[in-house]
């Protein structure tokens, strides 16, 4: 039989979360810190997982990190406005797609790489910015971002050269001739005595030069000249502008914001 007040419950459950995910009382910060130390260690698990393989208890490891983040993403659908719209979005699935190599880890053990991303996806739910603008330094989110994607990007293709290419080497030597490769690749200061063999490590060198030239770029324009710099509108508040711009965007208010330019 359903008692007639199971549905205030829901929804009472479900504003509980809500608060917790987004708000900004001293529970929410602790329960966010929370949230994002535990993220902070999946991910350090994932950084290390390729030479970890062989352990007994590295299954009961996986496992267990597949049950939080499986009630995280559980947990982020429930209090979500619009849950389909959260279904249909990259980060959510690519959050699905970590979550089903820590199910089947066996099967998937050549794309264990990937579950790196979670860094990635992480930066998207906010609660990495969130301690930056309690502490006044909103201006660095986009500083803090382009360093995210850029770490995102080595840790993802030293996972893939390693898995790929070092796999044999014994311990660590082999994901540290990985990340020595990604990093000498990326900053084009050549290999030295390690070269990715064949036509596909040429390729491989080629696809990462590219991709990580353009987010050390990025990563320079965040640092010298934000894309967008951190001023209230004095009518509707909107933070975020242009550093060129004369009006409001959302409101059309003239502003009159400090000169961002070279100096």
């Amino acid at each position: 039989m359903v008692r007639p007040d199971d549905g205030r419950e829901e929804s009472a459950l479900r504003l509980k979360l809500r608060q917790l995910y987004h708000g900004t009382t001293p529970a929410a910060q602790r329960f966010q810190l929370a949230i994002l130390i535990v993220d902070i260690a999946i991910i350090a698990f994932f950084v290390v997982s390729p030479v970890l393989r062989d352990m007994k208890s590295f299954l009961w490891i996986d496992y267990s990190v597949a049950a939080l983040l499986t009630l995280d993403i559980v947990a982020r659908i429930y209090v979500a406005s619009d849950p389909m719209k959260r279904l249909r979005q990259l980060p959510f699935l690519v959050d699905i797609f970590i979550l089903v190599t820590l199910l089947f880890p066996e099967s998937f053990a050549n794309w264990g790489f990937l579950r790196i991303l979670r860094l990635w996806t992480l930066s998207y739910t906010g609660m990495l910015w969130r301690p930056l603008e309690r502490n006044g330094l909103a201006e660095w989110r986009d500083t803090a971002r382009a360093v995210t994607n850029l770490v995102t990007f080595l840790l993802v293709v030293s996972g893939f050269v390693y898995t790929s290419f070092f796999r044999s080497n014994p311990g660590f030597e082999g994901y540290i001739d990985a990340l020595y490769v990604t990093v000498a690749t990326v900053t084009t200061t050549g290999f030295g005595d390690i070269v990715l063999p064949g036509i596909w490590g040429k390729t491989i060198a080629i696809i990462t030069m590219l991709v990580g030239i353009s987010l050390f770029v990025r990563l320079a324009q965040a640092l010298f000249r934000p894309t967008k710099v951190f001023f209230p509108c004095p009518r509707c508040a909107l933070q975020r502008h242009d550093p060129d711009a004369v009006h409001c965007k959302a409101c059309g208010e003239l502003l009159k914001i400090p000169d961002y330019g070279d100096s």
